[in-house]
């Protein structure tokens, strides 16, 4: 089993041969449960639904005594159905359709919570949990993220909404897919369903076999740089790129997952962006100095830390502030050039950092020379040299 390309073709692959060439040099590495994504938008929503009356039925008049209320459109047609006090539309949670867009829900089977029995959790975050789970109707062993909203909170049930929206525009084998929607009849609970991944690219740097070898970390950077450019070719910022958020399953596929951070995003059509994105060791400089405007140079500065990151096996920048965080960047990658501060139009009363030579060459040196010029490249302070996914791929393939 070796690190293995999905069945995409772009016009970055690498040369014919050169992938199975990596699969045989690079064994499958790493063990344990799955990192599954662990953070998603919204808050805990702690009330319940109210207790369901006395079963009946209405439909054009009749009553049945199942529990069901039907409510016709019209013409007639069945638009709703009530199930022990929940109205269900086309089959979902009336609180879902109001809140998800209708054309996001129809390639979607309803599903319920009740339909999978949770095995274990293998992750928690700030705003969700991630549950091993077995289908009960086919046996598949699935992953179950459960997401954290507050219905009452527009801008909860709209950074949920997005995540799913987004889930299915994206459809790429270094991409996790989205298999499904569960939610929960007695409760506003929804669970993203995804194919279950033993592994994360953290696990795997920090096994205890040693560190990953020169082919294997190009196998892995090829996925995550071919995933990143689909996002980024359909407009779609990550914005937390890290090693617990790509997935690695046995046969060393690497998935980007986790999409609870991500937003849209066009070069053409400016907007301000929050700040308060990407895991600190891993976040660019420009959002650390505060920048609203930024593109997808912040995924490409995550993927660069993680590529050091591969050869060194340990975090290469880990501060314990945003301060601390911006002075590892500075000594590593040098003190930015007097146009650089001009560009972020920074506070007045911003202090700027003492003076540093780049010591990237020097910090990495036994790295291999061809990784070197990538690096370089994604580590660039000015995200506008850091260049794109495409042409990092370019750059692999060179190498």
């Amino acid at each position: 089993m070796g690190c293995a390309q999905g069945k995409y073709s772009v016009s970055s692959s690498p040369t014919p041969g050169g992938l199975e060439k990596l699969k045989m040099e690079s064994g499958y590495v790493g063990k344990g449960d799955m990192a599954g994504p662990r953070r998603s938008t919204g808050q805990r929503y702690s009330g319940r639904l109210p207790k369901p009356e006395q079963p009946t039925r209405k439909y054009n008049g009749a009553r049945a005594g199942n529990g069901e209320e039907r409510k016709l459109s019209d013409t007639g047609r069945v638009r709703s159905v009530e199930f022990g006090g929940e109205e269900v539309v086309d089959g979902w949670p009336k609180w879902l359709t109001d809140n998800v867009p209708r054309e996001v829900l129809g390639g979607l089977i309803p599903k319920s919570a009740e339909n999978y029995d949770k095995l274990a959790k293998v992750g928690e975050g700030t705003y969700s949990n991630v549950y091993k789970a077995r289908d009960k109707e086919t046996g598949k062993i699935v992953a179950l993220k459960k997401v954290r909203f507050d219905a009452s909170e527009p801008e909860s049930v709209k950074f949920m909404a997005r995540e799913i929206v987004i889930l299915q525009k994206l459809d790429h084998p270094n991409v996790v897919k989205l298999e499904g929607l569960a939610t929960s009849r007695m409760q506003y609970s929804l669970y993203l369903v995804f194919d279950f991944m033993k592994s994360d690219l953290s696990k795997i740097i920090l096994r205890p076999e040693g560190k990953l070898t020169e082919p294997q970390v190009k196998c892995y950077m090829q996925q995550l740089l071919s995933g990143l450019q689909h996002c980024h070719d359909r407009g779609i910022l990550h914005r937390d790129i890290k090693g617990s958020n790509l997935l690695i399953d046995k046969d060393g596929m690497l998935k980007i997952a986790d999409f609870g951070l991500s937003n849209y995003y066009s070069p053409k059509q400016k907007q301000p962006l929050t700040t308060r994105v990407v895991t600190l060791w891993y976040r660019a400089p420009e959002l650390l100095l505060g920048a609203t405007d930024y593109g997808t140079g912040i995924d490409l500065w995550s993927a660069g830390c993680l590529l050091a990151e591969m050869f060194a096996g340990r975090p290469i920048m880990p501060g314990r502030t945003e301060v601390e965080q911006l002075h590892r960047i500075f000594k590593l990658c040098g003190t930015p050039p007097e146009d650089y501060w001009k560009k972020l139009r920074l506070s007045t009363t911003f202090r700027r950092p003492r003076t540093y030579k780049p010591g990237l060459f020097e910090a990495f040196s036994e790295f291999p020379e061809s990784a070197l010029g990538l690096l370089t490249t994604l580590l660039a302070l000015d995200p506008a040299s850091r260049g794109s996914a495409s042409s990092a791929l370019q750059n692999e393939v060179r190498t």
